[in-house]
């Protein structure tokens, strides 16, 4: 039979003590990292969920957003608009008009799925988390509130470098480039009938005027 092995040292009676109060010690001599909120504020991560901000101009009014919540805390009302064509001859169409936009953070349990399932990229986490009350009924956000909460959305992180553009800063620049190169050549074109439109005095081959012709045994 195989006897067990000995441990290599002893344990003294109030060792574990003793670790303990030189740790206690040792923390006693260090300088404090405490941060005096609400004088300082705390360095939050970028990815921090705190609130979600509500970018309105691309709302939809899809309702994925709200039918897919867990908890059912986001409430929409919308109604329907009709557009006139825009071309002559065109078809009129019907849009969905954003009438309100709440979310209840009292039953809010901040899965970010209303976020994640949004097409059209019109939620966002927001650091923000100093918004208590001392009523329940009063963490309903409304959309105003919540489009302050989206200026304070951090900036994406920059891309990695000799990564590939992403497609919508492509298609936007493009977009852009076609304008611009448009209004440049409406201004050319305005330019060049603007000299057409003025008189060729002075030029070459041109009528005088008579009053300006010499007469006559005038000394030229």
């Amino acid at each position: 039979m195989t006897a067990s092995p000995q441990p290599s040292g002893r344990s003294f009676p109030g060792s574990g003590l003793a670790k303990g109060l030189a740790v206690t010690l040792r923390t006693m001599t260090k300088k404090t990292v405490t941060a005096q909120y609400p004088e300082t504020q705390p360095d939050l991560p970028p990815r921090t969920r705190g609130v979600i901000g509500l970018f309105e101009e691309n709302c939809t009014v899809c309702m994925l957003c709200a039918r897919e919540c867990p908890d059912w805390c986001i409430y929409i009302d919308s109604h329907k608009e009709t557009v006139p064509p825009a071309a002559p001859g065109g078809r009129e169409r019907s849009r969905n008009v954003l009438d309100r936009f709440a979310i209840d953070f009292s039953l809010c349990m901040y899965c970010g799925i209303c976020i994640e399932v949004c097409p059209f990229d019109a939620l966002f986490w927001s650091p923000e988390f100093e918004y208590a009350e001392t009523d329940i009924r009063d963490l309903t956000h409304e959309r105003d509130k919540l489009r302050e909460w989206m200026w304070t959305v951090p900036a994406p992180p920059a891309l990695v470098p000799a990564a590939e553009e992403p497609k919508e800063y492509a298609a936007a620049r493009k977009s852009a480039d076609r304008t611009a190169a448009q209004q440049a050549a409406e201004a050319a074109e305005a330019a060049e009938a603007a000299e057409a439109a003025q008189p060729d005095s002075g030029q070459p081959g041109s009528t005088q005027p008579e009053s300006d012709r010499p007469e006559d045994g005038d000394a030229r």
